[in-house]
């Protein structure tokens, strides 16, 4: 005859059932094939509503408070630095009851999002521009073609420090890490729309005004014939100094491409940005050797993504201005 911590799921049903049936205990344990104390126990638990025995947790809820404190003074300490600064605060506590404190409050160690930090002004003309945004629909900016580059690395191991957050604070401020724009690495600029992505370039040097035309004289041109044929459309790019020079400016009026106005330090709002993460993503199995591997394995992974994600990417536009408004032209969770 087992004891009640030793019935198994099937037969604490079974004596839920029998109960249920008007069987005395006596009756449902033999039934059951336990002793009768156990079914006597397990029917007083579940009529007191207690779930189990134990002994009673060795922190109250003011310890609980100190520690929450204590996680969001500084979200970006380890679990050890976390359980020393909460001892010192008078609390008695193991490190792994500090670790279950901490999740039974909600917080998982996360690798934190990079996000340019935006200043007041910034964020204002942000605010600004999706206000003047938010009545466009998915059509109208189905005709935007949207542009960026992105940095790939050899190394997918080294992810920084992590952060401890709960759901939904992915975007809070104190769980962000500021963003270096075009560090050094292996550099791609690539186009999509609605339909489908354009051909990748590479980007041997750095990218400025002459470059960018270049690139945009032999990849985007020829992006446009493969995504909108001779439909009109607009061209997105952010407002990196080789996007913004007058030379540039004088391209696409000499070429008669219309440009959306775009806010400063906003990739959260461009659905490229998401397409890099995907193939980032799907390339995280991928160990690339050199930098010629690198290159075949993006090129490989980006010739994969679907219409389906694209049209899912730039159908999603309403919705990322309506969450900048709402953020007032803060960071979104986009």
């Amino acid at each position: 005859m087992g004891k009640t911590a030793d019935l198994t799921t099937v037969q604490k049903m079974t004596i839920d059932t029998l109960k249920k049936e008007g069987k005395t205990q006596k009756v449902i344990a033999k039934e059951v094939g336990c002793s009768q104390s156990s079914v006597s126990k397990h029917i007083n638990r579940e009529a007191k509503g207690r779930k189990r025995c134990g002994r009673k947790e060795c922190t109250s809820k003011r310890d609980k408070r100190a520690l929450e404190r204590i996680v969001k003074q500084n979200r970006f300490k380890n679990v050890g630095e976390i359980h020393k600064e909460w001892t010192v605060a008078g609390v008695s506590a193991s490190r792994s009851t500090t670790h279950r404190r901490m999740q039974d409050m909600g917080f998982s160690c996360r690798i934190p999002r990079v996000k340019p930090l935006l200043n007041k002004r910034q964020r204002q003309k942000c605010l600004a521009w999706a206000q003047d945004k938010k009545d466009w629909t998915a059509a109208e900016w189905s005709k935007v073609m949207f542009s960026d580059e992105s940095k790939f690395c050899i190394s997918f191991g080294n992810q920084g420090p992590r952060v401890w957050r709960k759901t939904g604070e992915a975007q809070n401020p104190r769980c962000l890490k500021s963003s270096v724009k075009f560090p050094q690495s292996v550099m791609v600029w690539g186009a999509m729309s609605s339909a489908a992505v354009g051909p990748l370039c590479f980007l041997r040097s750095r990218v400025n005004a002459a470059v960018y035309q270049e690139v945009l004289e032999h990849f985007m041109l020829p992006a446009t014939d493969q995504l909108y044929g001779g439909d009109d459309f607009i061209f997105q790019h952010d407002l990196a100094p080789a996007h913004s020079a007058k030379s540039t400016s004088t391209w696409f009026k000499d070429h008669g491409i219309p440009l959306l106005d775009w806010p400063a330090n906003s990739p959260d709002l461009n659905p490229i940005e998401n397409l890099w993460g995907i193939v980032k993503r799907k390339m995280r199995d991928a160990r690339p050797n050199n930098a010629e591997e690198l290159k075949a394995t993006i090129k490989a992974t980006w010739a994969l993504i679907t219409p389906e994600e694209c049209n899912r990417l730039v159908d999603s536009m309403p919705r990322r201005i309506a969450a900048a408004i709402q953020a007032k032209g803060a960071a979104t969770k986009y």
